[in-house]
């Protein structure tokens, strides 16, 4: 039997020790990235890295925007909303009883131009929403219930439902928020500076500044590092275990084998010459051997062969033996006994 507890727990720390290689990786490539203190300084530094890019950068500021949106149920002014609608509702399920579910019924996502400024310039970001890091705020939570009309509840009845109501929820970047991207900063056709997903590197956007992100990611790693030891000694030892106890129950049984051949031999031995024990051997017998299958070695023995009269195999072990185990005379017909 494959020991899969084994096996589990050293594939799990296979993976946690390559998610902490990349979370430490990732934290070496955000300490590399240039960092801007100011946002007037990102115009001349593109001028002069010109021959270098892709230029990584990470830059602070406010959310803003010249065309905000407008939430309809918050009234907050955001410039990436999404709104989601699900339906919850109890259903008839096989065994009888009724069970709460929910089904997405609408996903609506917005989004416009926005940028960042720190007072000295401003710099546009384009593509956050693929970014890492990007959490928007819920604006808004409602459950509307669903009505109660008599029509509409024995519709739903006979289909195994019952309405519950519609729950709805606003998630809003706000203008005004406080944010630190770190992507690759281009200049347009226009002059206008934008930060955008790199080639190759980091694309964050997120709450926190540079150095919280880097020690986040070496916490993260740190942790990832010493579980995925843990695994592997937890995963070590329970196949270690596996082994010791395979050859242990492996030895046990050949060891069985050979006292029930040397038992059924010296038997054999004390045998008269026409093929019966002698006055006292069959008890001899019984006392010198154990009361299992010299095949598999795991059954009692149950079954009698035809016409030698041994009995030394279990009937599935005997289904398969043309010949006795014991005086490799030919098998006839192999009987079960039962034991009263």
């Amino acid at each position: 039997m494959i020991p899969w507890g084994g096996v589990g727990c050293c594939l799990s720390a296979a993976a946690l020790y390559f998610l902490g290689r990349r979370s430490g990786r990732d934290a070496e490539a955000l300490d590399s990235v240039t960092r801007v203190n100011q946002l007037k300084d990102l115009a001349s530094l593109l001028d002069t890295a010109c021959k270098v890019l892709p230029l990584v950068v990470s830059v602070s500021g406010r959310v803003g925007s010249d065309t905000p949106i407008n939430c309809e149920h918050s009234g907050l002014r955001g410039v990436i909303v999404e709104e989601t609608a699900e339906q919850h509702f109890l259903k008839h399920n096989d065994a009888g009883s009724w069970v709460q579910d929910s089904a997405l019924m609408l996903s609506m996502s917005r989004e416009v131009p926005w940028y960042l400024d720190d007072g000295t310039g401003r710099v546009y970001v384009v593509g956050a929403r693929g970014a890492s890091g990007l959490v928007l705020t819920v604006a808004t939570e409602v459950f509307e219930e669903s009505g109660r009309s008599l029509v509409r509840g024995t519709l739903d009845y006979l289909q195994g439902l019952k309405m519950l109501g519609v729950k709805r929820v606003e998630r809003v970047l706000p203008t005004g928020t406080s944010l630190t991207v770190i992507g690759e900063a281009v200049k347009d056709d226009v002059g206008k500076i934008r930060i955008q997903r790199p080639h190759k590197g980091a694309f964050y956007v997120s709450p926190k500044n540079i150095d919280q992100l880097i020690l986040y990611m070496g916490k993260w790693a740190t942790w990832y590092k010493y579980a995925s030891y843990g695994f592997s000694v937890f995963g070590i030892y329970l196949l270690a275990k596996h082994a010791v106890q395979f050859i242990l129950e492996r030895r046990r049984r050949s060891d069985l084998r050979k006292r029930v051949l040397a038992a059924a031999a010296q038997q054999n031995a004390e045998a008269g010459p026409n093929g019966t024990a002698e006055n006292g051997a069959e008890c001899k017998r019984d006392a010198q051997m154990p009361d299992l299958c010299v095949i598999c070695t795991e059954q009692r023995y149950n079954t009698v062969f035809v016409s030698c009269g041994h009995m030394c195999c279990c009937a599935n072990c005997s289904s398969r033996l043309t010949n006795c185990p014991l005086c490799r005379r030919w098998i006839t017909q192999a009987i079960k006994a039962y034991r009263h």
